[in-house]
């Protein structure tokens, strides 16, 4: 406890009492408006003058969502500063493939109050939460029945969730390549040691970041050579790759039949679609659309989503903003500066050492990891490039 009260000490005297950081807020979000014109700052307190909720939208991400496929994705994660709260985060996937944040949030917890506010701020939002890739009804329903083999639970508890929540063939919007929540699940990784950081460091921390990353992604839109973005060319080209086996014959110059071994997928060119369903839903050509293209010897930049170009690319990063000046250059009005915002009057951390890692279930304790074995020796915790019970070359 004398060590932890010690490190809280140092920590005090680095970065200020978490308390004086909400007082900070309202200078902070002026200061934001100013820098970033067209950027949606927000600052909700009680009615005793206590914080409440904080949402930040800037304007580089606004303009680049414009360039996005419209599919959000959502999540929240707790933070571990004295006055705890939440984090919630909307990002989408830019045309390279890569996590795009559009905006953040600190609440005081994950409840239909909070959510509802950082959504009216968003706007607009999807939540994915678990992926299938069945194209197809067919495909889907085979699926189905080899889960229901192993466990009839599983496909019990799919079907409560809703088939139309996480499976392609089923949803009710184009998600494309986004199923599954990973984008917010990698960025709630990235914050990790920033969650315990207090509210004002923590705001600052994510506009810092989000400013590396959009320099940082914007250089290599720069460096891209190909008509899309990396992960796009990538599937493209892997699609190129199976299209070499197929056979194609055309019914007319847009209808084509490709006999892939004993099956047969009916291509339209002129509709974007593909009998498989991956044209038209990934909107990126399949193996049996770049069959039919080649036999009509025709590229294929017309028959991609726009979202996956690297002009969109270059376009979502293409806003230039001012730096945010140092905190002792702020030119702030002195109503600002006399607003009050107290911190929120909610359960604080308890003393002592904070949680790292989060509760493991008991299967994940008794379940058997995996341990590395030499192949010369068979002994364990070692490979056979570094064993040493080898024998001696002579």
């Amino acid at each position: 406890m004398q060590a932890w009260r010690a490190k809280e000490k140092a920590l005090h005297f680095l970065r200020g009492h978490p308390a004086d950081s909400y007082s900070k807020l309202p200078k902070y979000f002026y200061i934001l408006e100013k820098t970033y014109p067209g950027s949606v700052v927000k600052l909700k307190k009680t009615t005793d003058e206590c914080f409440l909720y904080a949402f930040v939208a800037l304007c580089t991400l606004i303009s680049g969502w414009e360039y996005c496929r419209p599919v959000v994705v959502v999540d929240g994660t707790f933070l571990k500063s004295t006055y705890r709260g939440i984090m919630l985060t909307a990002s989408t996937m830019n045309a390279a493939g890569t996590i795009l944040p559009l905006a953040y949030a600190v609440v005081d917890s994950e409840n239909d109050a909070s959510w509802k506010w950082f959504f009216e701020n968003s706007s607009k939002h999807m939540v994915k939460e678990l992926q299938s890739r069945s194209y197809t009804l067919d495909e889907f329903n085979e699926r189905m029945s080899k889960i229901e083999e192993i466990d009839p639970r599983v496909k019990s508890y799919l079907y409560d969730i809703g088939y139309n929540r996480w499976s392609r063939v089923h949803a009710t919007v184009n998600r494309t390549w986004t199923m599954t929540s990973n984008i917010a699940e990698s960025l709630n990784a990235i914050t990790k040691n920033a969650r315990e950081l207090s509210i004002f460091d923590l705001l600052e921390y994510m506009r810092t970041l989000l400013e590396r990353w959009t320099n940082e992604k914007l250089l290599k839109a720069k460096d891209t050579f190909t008509f899309l973005g990396f992960k796009f060319n990538k599937e493209l080209e892997n699609n190129r790759t199976l299209s070499q086996k197929l056979r194609v014959s055309a019914s007319t110059d847009h209808i084509h039949t490709v006999i892939d071994g004993v099956k047969r997928y009916i291509v339209c060119l002129e509709s974007k679609k593909c009998s498989c369903g991956q044209f038209q839903l990934d909107e990126l050509l399949c193996a049996h659309a770049l069959t039919a293209l080649r036999h009509r010897n025709e590229t294929y930049e017309n028959y991609c989503s726009p979202y996956y170009t690297k002009e969109s690319l270059l376009r979502t990063y293409e806003i230039i903003v001012n730096l945010l000046p140092d905190e002792s250059k702020w030119n702030v009005p002195q109503h600002i500066c006399d607003e009050v915002v107290n911190p929120p009057m909610g359960e604080k951390r308890q003393p002592g050492r904070r949680q790292k890692e989060r509760y493991k279930t008991y299967d994940e304790l008794k379940s058997k990891k995996y341990k590395v074995s030499c192949g010369n020796c068979g002994g364990e915790r070692h490979n056979k490039r570094s064993c040493k019970n080898a024998p001696k070359k002579k």
